[in-house]
C-alpha cells in the first residue's frame, strides 16, 4: 500500500512541476516567438511588420503582443495551431491571451 501511495505522490509532484515549468518566462517567451513567427508566415506581406512581441526586461512574465487589427486573425490562428503542442499551463495561458487579443480587437 505504501508503494502505491508513493507512486501517486510522485505522479502528483511531476504534474505540479510540469505546470510550474509551463509558466516559466523562458518557456512563455519561446511560445510567443513561435506564435509570432507562424502569424508572420501566414500574414500577407504588408501586415508582417505589424506583428511583434515585446518582453518586459524588468518583469519577465510580462509580454506585449503587438498586432494591427487586420493581423489579429493571423495571430489567433497561430495560437490555435500551436495550443496542442504547449504544456497545459502554457496552453491555458495562451487561451487567455487569445481571448484578450480578440476582445481588444473588437474595441
Amino acid at each position: 500500500m505504501a508503494n502505491e501511495e508513493m507512486l501517486v505522490l510522485n505522479r502528483l509532484l511531476q504534474e505540479i512541476e510540469d505546470l510550474k515549468q509551463g509558466l516559466d518566462p523562458a518557456v512563455l517567451s519561446g511560445w510567443y516567438q513561435k506564435v509570432a513567427s507562424d502569424a508572420k508566415a501566414e500574414a500577407p506581406g504588408h501586415l508582417i511588420d505589424s506583428i511583434d512581441v515585446i518582453q518586459d526586461p524588468i518583469l519577465p512574465m510580462k509580454f506585449e503582443f503587438k498586432a494591427s487589427r487586420r493581423a489579429v486573425r493571423y495571430v489567433v490562428d497561430a495560437i490555435d495551431r500551436n495550443l496542442e503542442g504547449m504544456p497545459l499551463a502554457t496552453r491555458l495561458y495562451f487561451q487567455k491571451v487569445e481571448e484578450l487579443i480578440q476582445a481588444e480587437a473588437l474595441r
